[in-house]
């Protein structure tokens, strides 16, 4: 019999850990090749882990609820001998299977790992591995003004010695309580810290009757990034009423043979995409994210899409290089994550790489509303429910009243680097492809 180490596999990239939900078997049971054995959480992601080998459960090294890295061990089998003449994962080496873990893009990396802009230390390495900073971990630091120097001293946890979220917070809870400074930093402080110095939180009174919930793991991640988000960007947010009645003709005129020919439902959200996407190629300082005070002109257009689930939590999948797919490309894309969201089937990449969003309000009957920011990303658009309205139309003979399709638009911008101009001005385009859509589009 041979020992054989169930690692962590690569879950896509920039996921670096995940944490242990509960294992489907226990100690001492035997288990088959392709077994889902344990289910795992990263971010808003639940995804299970098959095995890739026959054998039993000798010993679970990661319980539930701990952290566990990628390539990391997370529980012992013992495998039979006929294994042992086989490549399997437990038998390459630790380096091995860093080179499978997918990696950043390379300019993404180089932006990771440059030296934060908002400090001097020259003495920084910014070719030093173990500084490697997760865009979650690089927000914190920013936000609790950590210096380099201090980023140095910080031993990490993670893969390759980098600095974990709870590396980081740990950190921020034992830095010294008395610190000098001069008081234009302490007016910079985090609005949080501003908040928790100046009045103490109000306890909240319980009555006869009130039930208490306790947030599942999804909602205090959700929580936990819409405060960052409002912390992080001022949002600023533009309206617009769309004529979408070319939009409605269009979609009533081929839905059905669509879904006939391609046994797909062919819904609204591939026709905003593909405005969106004009949109941005027309104003590329949409597609950006802020990094200290340097500006991150994304190449890609990666379009998240605000999904709701069942259980009332939400999830954003991305369409990945959504400018380079056809509007039939666009509404399969959008049904498959939609379904597999919906069905918890996404994989962590299926949630990564998001440039811009967009959410439908309108789904839920809604008019308008005024979406946050996902960071890094600089601006949301939210779509309303599409109403028939009297309007004025301009004709050769004069202005008469009609029937139209109409939709309220809102686009939420981060005015750090978006200003009015350019935020209205894209959303004015985004209008203007809705209202000139060509009834002959093929699809």
């Amino acid at each position: 019999m041979a020992e054989y180490k169930l690692l962590l596999p690569s879950m896509g990239e920039g996921v670096m850990e995940a944490t242990i939900i509960t294992w489907l078997f226990n100690e001492g049971d035997i288990i088959n090749e392709d077994d889902s054995i344990v289910e795992i959480a990263t971010d808003k992601v639940d995804s299970d882990v098959p095995t890739p080998v026959s054998g039993k459960i000798v010993k679970i090294l990661k319980h539930k609820d701990e952290v566990a890295k990628i390539g990391e061990a997370i529980a012992i089998l013992e495998i039979g001998c006929e294994a042992d003449t086989q490549e399997t994962p437990e038998a390459k080496s630790y380096e091995e299977v860093k080179e499978q873990i997918v990696q950043p893009e390379p300019e993404v990396v180089k932006t990771l790992e440059q030296p934060l802009s908002n400090y001097s230390d020259n003495s920084f390495n910014n070719q030093n591995s173990d500084l490697y900073l997760s865009p979650l971990v690089r927000s914190i630091v920013q936000e609790e003004k950590i210096s380099e120097s201090e980023l140095k001293s910080i031993k990490g946890s993670g893969l390759e010695g980098r600095i974990t979220k709870e590396d980081i917070l740990g950190f921020v809870k034992n830095r010294g309580v008395v610190q000098s400074a001069p008081v234009q930093q302490t007016v910079s402080q985090p609005i949080s810290q501003v908040k928790a110095q100046s009045a103490p939180a109000q306890p909240i009174s319980i009555s006869d009757g009130d039930e208490i919930i306790q947030m599942d793991r999804v909602r205090k991640i959700i929580a936990d990034a819409m405060v960052n988000s409002k912390h992080t960007s001022p949002h600023v947010t533009s309206f617009i009423e769309a004529d979408v009645t070319n939009v409605v003709t269009w979609r009533n005129a081929n839905k059905n043979s669509y879904q006939k020919r391609d046994g797909e439902k062919l819904t609204f959200m591939p026709i905003f995409i593909r405005a969106v996407v004009k949109a941005i190629q027309d104003f590329p300082m949409i597609n950006v994210s802020v990094d200290g005070d340097k500006i991150i002109k994304k190449k890609n257009i990666n379009i998240g899409m605000a999904t709701a689930l069942p259980d009332g939590n939400l999830i954003v999948p991305v369409i990945k290089n959504a400018d380079q797919l056809s509007l039939s490309g666009l509404a399969k894309a959008i049904n498959d994550l939609a379904y597999r969201a919906r069905n918890k089937k996404l994989t962590p990449a299926d949630t990564q790489g998001a440039t811009y969003t967009i959410s439908n309000v309108g789904t839920f009957g809604n008019l308008m509303g005024t979406p946050i920011i996902p960071q890094p990303q600089v601006a949301i658009l939210a779509v309303g429910a599409i109403v028939k309205k009297p309007a004025v139309i301009e004709t050769e003979f004069g202005d008469v009243i009609a029937i139209r399709q109409k939709m309220f638009m809102s686009h939420s911008y981060d005015h750090r680097v978006v200003d009015g101009s350019l935020g209205g001005m894209f959303l004015k385009h985004v209008n203007d492809y809705l209202e000139n859509w060509d009834l002959n589009t093929e699809i």
